[in-house]
C-alpha cells in the first residue's frame, strides 16, 4: 500500500489486491468498505463491512458502517441490530448508542432513546450530536425545559452547532416565547440549518 493516493479508484485497486493475498484481514475489508461508501456505492460496500465482521467479530466501527447502511435504505431493524452487535462488542464506544437512540426517536420512543443517550454520553461526555439528540428526546416527551436547559448547555460550549438552535427554537415555541423562538430559528438558519418551513410559517403568524 502507498502511504498517499491521489485517485480513489487506484486507492481501491490496491486494496482489493492486498486482499487477494491476505483475505482474512478485516482491516483491509473495512477500509474497503469506506472507500466505496465514498463512491456511494453501498452494496459492494455492505459486502466488504460483512467480510470485514466475519474476519473479526469484535469490530464495532465494522456494525456501525453496517447499520449507517441499513438507515440509508431506510432498514431501521437492521439499523438498530447492527449498532447493537456494536455496542455488544464495545459497551464504551459512544457512537453506537447514539445511533440506537436515533433509531427510537424515529419510532417515537424518547425514553429508550434517552437511556441509550445517557449511555453514549457517560462514555464521551462531549459528544455534541448525542447532546442534541438528548434535547430532541426531552422535546419529543413533552419536557420542555429539560430541552431549553439541554440546549442552552450545548449553545454556550458549541455556540456554532445549528441543530441545537433549531431545538431550542422549538423549545420556546411551545413556550409561547415567540420573539426568542424567530430569533433561535433564524441563528439556525443563519448557520446554515434547514428549519422547516412549517415551523417558520407558524412563527410569522405569532411574531
Amino acid at each position: 500500500m502507498k502511504a498517499r493516493y491521489n485517485d480513489l479508484d487506484e486507492y481501491i485497486a490496491d486494496l482489493k489486491a492486498e486482499i487477494a493475498e491476505n483475505e482474512q484481514c478485516a482491516n483491509h475489508y473495512y477500509n474497503l468498505g469506506l472507500a466505496l461508501l465514498t463512491k456511494r456505492d453501498f452494496i459492494a460496500a455492505e459486502e466488504a463491512f460483512l467480510n470485514a465482521v466475519r474476519n473479526s467479530p469484535h469490530l464495532a466501527e465494522g456494525y456501525v458502517q453496517l447499520g449507517g447502511i441499513c438507515l440509508e435504505r431506510g432498514d431501521l431493524d437492521g439499523c438498530l441490530r447492527y449498532n447493537e452487535e456494536a455496542a455488544n462488542c464495545r459497551a464504551k464506544f459512544p457512537v453506537p448508542w447514539s445511533n440506537i437512540a436515533f433509531v427510537h426517536l424515529q419510532r417515537g420512543e424518547p425514553d429508550k432513546a434517552i437511556t441509550a443517550l445517557n449511555k453514549a454520553l457517560k462514555w464521551d461526555p462531549n459528544f455534541v450530536q448525542a447532546q442534541n439528540a438528548l434535547a430532541t428526546a426531552y422535546f419529543m416527551k413533552g419536557d420542555i425545559k429539560a430541552c431549553e436547559a439541554q440546549c442552552l448547555s450545548i449553545i454556550k460550549k458549541e455556540p456554532a452547532f445549528a441543530p441545537a438552535w433549531n431545538n431550542l427554537a422549538l423549545a420556546y415555541f411551545d413556550q409561547s416565547e415567540f420573539a426568542k423562538a424567530k430569533e433561535a430559528a433564524d441563528k439556525a438558519q443563519e448557520l446554515g440549518f434547514e428549519v422547516s418551513e412549517g415551523f417558520l410559517e407558524e412563527l410569522k403568524s405569532h411574531c
